[in-house]
């Protein structure tokens, strides 16, 4: 008992009311992965998908069908991005309760940033994905994004992190995973199970459409059995912060987070065997891969940029990092007017660009919303949600 009381004492020195200061260090290495994963979102994986059209190989073929989301079963290099994401979210969380809680003077203070952020989110996903620009109800589809899901899983993470120690934290973690697969593996649809993890046979799927009705989003994607799961996610993040803020040498920091990732890794595909890896339901198995991928980016980024000090090359990274939100609503909004720019400048030359034509467009539309964003960064503008 007193040493299972002792590793509770130790977990909770990361306990984000604690107001122990831990780890000093600056950490750039979490802007820039985040930019990364918004260089894809921002018509990267349009522009390499366009290098097929020139190269017509085995290796520009890859590179087109990992630029796309899988199917159903499995995994793809894009499949990574939301839940990237999502998790990156759960990283910066530890930062900034931490820093609220030691200027809040009640937690209704800090509820109040929290409902609004998540309130703004929801808006931004249904003006995403959602119709909410029709201004037709009939059209709406009320949850059906990213920025929706990432602000569930933040009001879950949000309630662990606040009120539960760092131990309890992990196994409400644990327990969101086997929630979830205890509702698709073991609840009966129509008599049976054997449909567990069809596209349409699903639990979630079911849930979807009952509650949804005419509203449901899009495809075979699901959201609100998916919550719990988007709640997991976010989580890993926070944990793989607490690692973040801690007081051990960054070199054993990065060998955490190699261990920590592997392990997710294995977890994941070890789960895989009875609960298949699919995306468009969040499987627990998917939380627990694509986490692992995660982690693993997480350590690499912190290796190079934090540990080793190579940050040459990597502003652009920063500055898509710092107003990652704002690029993600603005790519969304308006691709087609910014690749229309980008056209502007290419449609003259494709005698001479040919089958270069739809990368270039894509990398130019990107081009112009990164000056947009790099004159931000240059003047301090950092839109906060």
């Amino acid at each position: 008992m007193n040493s299972i009381k002792g590793i509770v004492q130790n977990l909770d020195v990361f306990q984000v009311s604690n107001p122990t200061i831990l780890s000093k260090e600056r950490v750039i290495s979490v802007d820039a992965l985040r930019g990364f994963d918004m260089f894809w979102i921002m018509g990267g994986d349009l522009a390499f998908k366009g290098l097929d059209n020139v190269f017509h190989n085995r290796i520009s073929g890859y590179i087109k069908e990992q630029m796309d989301h899988v199917e159903w079963f499995g995994f793809h290099f894009y499949d990574i991005i939301m839940p990237l994401f999502l998790f990156m979210v759960g990283v910066s969380m530890v930062y900034s309760y931490r820093k609220r809680l030691s200027l809040a003077t009640s937690d209704r203070q800090l509820w109040k940033h929290t409902l609004r952020r998540i309130g703004i989110l929801w808006i931004l996903g249904m003006v995403i994905q959602g119709n909410l620009l029709s201004y037709d109800i009939h059209r709406f589809h009320f949850y059906s994004n990213t920025l929706q899901a990432i602000a569930s899983g933040y009001l879950i993470a949000t309630v662990f992190v606040l009120y539960l120690p760092v131990l309890w934290q992990a196994a409400a973690t644990v327990g969101l995973l086997l929630t979830y697969w205890g509702i698709i593996a073991l609840i009966p649809i129509g008599g049976t199970t054997l449909h567990a993890y069809d596209p349409e046979g699903n639990v979630a799927m079911y849930v979807e459409k009952m509650v949804m009705g005419q509203s449901i989003g899009w495809g075979t994607y699901t959201w609100i059995v998916s919550t719990l799961n988007f709640g997991a996610t976010v989580m890993l993040g926070v944990f793989s912060g607490y690692m973040m803020q801690s007081n051990t040498g960054k070199y054993r920091k990065f060998w955490n987070y190699l261990i920590f990732g592997i392990s997710l890794i294995s977890l994941g595909l070890i789960m895989d065997i009875w609960h298949p890896i699919i995306k468009k339901i969040w499987t627990s198995s998917f939380v627990l891969f694509s986490g692992g991928i995660c982690v693993l980016m997480l350590a690499v980024f912190y290796l190079f940029i934090d540990v080793w000090g190579i940050r040459k090359g990597t502003r652009w990274l920063i500055i898509l990092g710092s107003n990652a939100i704002f690029g993600y609503v603005a790519w969304h909004l308006f691709e087609k007017s910014l690749v229309g720019v980008s056209e502007t400048f290419f449609n003259g030359l494709t005698p001479w660009i040919g089958e270069w034509y739809d990368s270039l467009r894509y990398i130019g539309g990107f081009l112009v919303l990164y000056l947009i964003m790099w004159y931000m960064y240059r003047n301090k503008t950092f839109i906060k949600i």
